[in-house]
This record gives structure tokens, sequence and C-alpha cells, in this order.
């Protein structure tokens, strides 16, 4: 074995010790102070403070992570964050109070959440060229594009439905009364269900969607409800929602109850509820699907939960009201 073998391999070895295997960026909107914070997984320190159009809250990544999609709801505007520069380059014409979005697979069209017009904006993402706007029901927010990218669906507030547009047409297919003020939308893997939480409501509603190709055919199956000793039901609030990596657990922050709640998605029960910061309102999974990390709207942090054990491990400062959470591996 040569000396000049040894020192390559010595070589490596350093690199693979100090490399970390599963870094990547987390992004936090900050509805108050019109920015977005970036911290480095491995150190959980902000990075870099990146100043937005007014009340940035939904924030989501295109697929390939080249570029981050704020929807600044004051600003009437989406800003569009290159994940490298971490500068904003250009914007999009979202039209009036974007709140919430959704990218296809391809990365081409993002599908808008514009409240105050109860519409959703359907744009081309290179060109900023909107190419329908489809009217739903009162206040819309949740926004999910289906895994096949046929379907997205979109809540309304105040009409208390989902709605279900026909990406191909750009018509509304169907609509679904779910609870009162419904915040978020998400369709299982095998697209047999979609997910609703209904804030008000203090549920999350499951419909069966396993006759795809008849969205007026969809209702609701069950509803899923909380209870926590001690904590009044009003203030049981569920917002964000996210699926596992495996699709087996549903995390559901819980609002003023400063709580996440974990659901068996076989069963439909809840197995854990586990305590964050205060007013948790969004979250999103590590790329390895290990971590969770939640905004916690109140304390003005992010709280890591550990997927495995269900526990809180520690809580981290970023940005007055955070209110959306991205991650980029």
């Amino acid at each position: 074995m040569t000396r000049s073998f040894l020192a390559a391999v010595s070589g490596a070895s350093i690199l693979f010790l100090v490399s970390p295997a599963f870094a990547y960026s987390i992004f936090v909107s900050n509805e108050k102070d019109n920015t977005i914070s970036v911290l480095d997984s491995e150190t959980l320190e902000v990075v870099k403070t990146i100043k937005t159009s007014r009340r940035p809250r939904g924030i989501v990544l295109g697929p390939d992570y080249s570029e981050l999609f704020v929807a600044a709801g004051d600003g009437d505007i989406m800003d569009v964050i290159d994940t490298k520069t971490l500068e904003v380059p250009r914007q999009l014409e979202s039209g009036p109070d974007p709140e919430l979005m959704a990218v296809d697979s391809k990365g081409k069209i993002v599908y808008i959440a514009n409240e105050d017009d109860s519409l959703v904006t359907i744009m081309d993402i290179k060109s900023g060229e909107v190419l329908g706007e489809v009217p739903v029901g009162v206040e819309p927010e949740g926004m999910h594009v289906s895994p096949d990218d046929r379907y997205t669906a979109a809540t309304s507030e105040s009409t208390s439905m989902a709605h279900i547009v026909d990406n191909a047409t750009m018509k509304l297919v169907g609509n679904i009364l779910v609870d009162s003020r419904p915040r978020e939308a998400k369709f299982s893997d095998d697209m047999k269900e979609l997910w609703v939480s209904s804030e008000i409501g203090g549920t999350v509603s499951v419909i069966d969607t396993s006759n795809w190709d008849d969205p007026k055919s969809w209702k609701v199956k069950e509803k899923i409800s909380f209870e926590v000793p001690g904590v009044r039901p009003e203030q049981l609030q569920p917002v964000g929602m996210d699926f596992t990596k495996d699709g087996k657990l549903m995390f559901i922050p819980l609002g003023p109850s400063n709580r996440v709640a974990v659901v068996d998605t076989a069963t439909k029960k809840v197995k854990d509820y586990i305590l964050v910061g205060q007013r948790p309102w969004h979250g999103e999974f590590a790329p390895d699907g290990k971590k969770y990390y939640v905004a916690n709207g109140l304390t003005n942090d992010l709280t890591i939960i550990d997927v495995a054990t269900l526990k809180a491990e520690k809580s981290v400062p970023v940005g007055r009201l955070p209110w959306g959470v991205a991650i980029m591996p």
C-alpha cells in the first residue's frame, strides 16, 4: 500500500467526518418583521435575514429548490427568493392579499389563494403570466396540488368549504362542506384522501377521494377532534398539517393550545400532543424526515421536534410573528 494512497484515504476520511451528512437550510417567514429568517440546520442559528414585502406568510420552495416563493399579503405581491444568493431578484404579480400557494411537480405553475378577491390565481412561474382565475368561496387560504398534478384543493375560510380545481381546464369541479374556518388542505400520497383543517371548528375533516375521476362525489368520511386536559376546547385550533415521509402520521399545529397533535393516519386517532411554543401555526419536516420544525407566532421562535420520540428538543429564536416554514436540502 503506497504512501500516496494512504494520504488520499486519510484525506477522504477527514472530509467525510467534517462534512454534514444532512445539512439543510430552514426558511421561516416573519409576518411582523417583513423578513425571512434563514437558519443553518447544524447550528440552528440565523445565518441570513432577507427583507421582503409587507406581511410575508405562506412560503413554498419549487421542486428544484432554486427559488422560494413568498406570499406577501399586505404587499399584494409574491417575492421570489433566489436560494443561492438569498436575494429577491424578482416578484410575481400575485393579485390582492396572497396567503398560501402551491407549486406543481414540474415547477412550472403556481396556484395562489387571493383572500380578498375570493379567487385562485393560476400563474406561469417563469413568465409571471396569469393563466387563469378560478372563483371560489370567501377568503381562500389553503392550497395543495395533488401528487399527479390533476387537481388543486383550495379552502375558503368564510364559506367553510374545500374547493377542487381541475388543473387542465382551470374550472371548479367540486365543493365539500367542512367545519368552520378551514385553513389548510393536504392530499395523501396515494390520492385516496384529502385532509382539511378547520381552525374555529376545531376539527380535521378526512375526505374520501378514492373515486378520483369524480370530485363531485367526494365526501367527508371522518372528522378528527382534539382534547387536552386543562386546555379549553376553543384553544384547540388546527391550522397547518404535514404528513410524515412515510405517510403514517400527520403533525398538526394547534394554535393557542401551544401543542402539536400527532395523528395516526390509519386509525385517525390522536397518538400524542407535543408541547411547543405559543401559537404554533405551520411546520415542515427535515429532508430525511427525522425532525419537525414548527413556527410559534407569539414566542417568536421555532421548536424542533424529534419524530422518532415525539419529543420537543429545543426552541430557537427567529423574527417576530413567525408564520410559515420551508426547508431546502
